[in-house]
């Protein structure tokens, strides 16, 4: 099943996930200069930044400042993370082409990471949503803990199906499905992707493994077999979430870009 995925979107999101766990402030010179090296490598889709409190993420605060100095081309689309209407008011005006919302699969890591139920956050999406869409920027939305929570364990498939299903009906694009502490095995991954497709069609989905036990990878062949074309990931495997504890990095660009070409796969990224 492999052979039927000829191309694959991969989602640089160093810049981002990975910086937010890094404790030394990185200069925004440097910020922007990596993200355009990322750019001229074939990277076509960045989540470059997040808009959240700089009280919360220091390390992201010059997000604004950032975008200013990325050679931005029709090609390229850059993603920034919003966790509510502060922070996509904040977006519009920096003129980011997609934002992407968040929240978790498990109450309690919702509530120790934007500090609100499940609930609660759904409904400051349509806030967000009203924004964007006066402003003509499309809306993804992330689901944290979509494999298994720090806190709570286990996540039904029935749960990430009913937040997949509230994300469509609020008009998002598709759905990222975030393994944050690398809990994610195979098995599961297949069954939580097959149950979204039986109940949402034609919904996309993305995935974003970590690497904690060492099978972010394997869960990635499980995707392309399932018929996944779209994957995050983080250069050299930086990254982590720093509401969860012992979250260890993303899965590495470099591995997943050298997977997939030598399984013939394009992702028109020059390793």
């Amino acid at each position: 099943m492999y052979s039927e995925i000829k191309e694959v979107i991969v989602t640089e999101v160093g810049t981002r996930d990975g910086f937010q766990s890094e404790k030394q402030i990185i200069n925004t010179k440097d910020k922007i200069s990596l993200i355009n090296d990322l750019i001229n490598t074939g990277f076509k889709r960045i989540e470059y930044s997040s808009f959240v409190s700089p009280k919360a993420i220091p390390q992201l605060a010059d997000a604004s400042e950032v975008i200013k100095g990325i050679n931005r081309n029709k090609d390229i689309t850059l993603t920034a993370l919003v966790p509510n209407l502060r922070g996509a008011i904040r977006a519009v005006e920096a003129n980011i082409d997609e934002i992407v919302v968040f929240l978790s699969a498990s109450e309690s890591h919702n509530n120790k990471n934007l500090n609100r139920s499940i609930k609660d956050s759904l409904i400051s999406f349509e806030e967000v949503v009203k924004l964007s869409n006066d402003a003509n920027i499309p809306v993804h939305g992330d689901i944290s803990t979509a494999f298994g929570c720090p806190f709570e364990g286990n996540i039904s498939s029935k749960k990430i199906v009913e937040i997949s299903k509230e994300y469509q009906n609020l008009g998002f694009k598709g759905v990222t499905l975030g393994d944050t502490t690398g809990m994610a095995t195979p098995h599961v991954v297949r069954n939580v992707i097959r149950d979204i497709k039986d109940n949402i069609p034609n919904f996309e989905i993305t995935l974003h493994f970590h690497n904690t036990r060492g099978i972010g990878l394997a869960n990635v062949l499980v995707g392309l077999q399932e018929g996944i074309n779209h994957y995050e990931s983080c250069i050299g495997g930086i990254g982590g979430c720093p509401f969860a504890p012992d979250a260890t990095g993303n899965i590495c660009s470099e591995d997943l870009i050298y997977l997939l070409e030598e399984m013939g796969i394009k992702t028109g990224i020059d390793l």
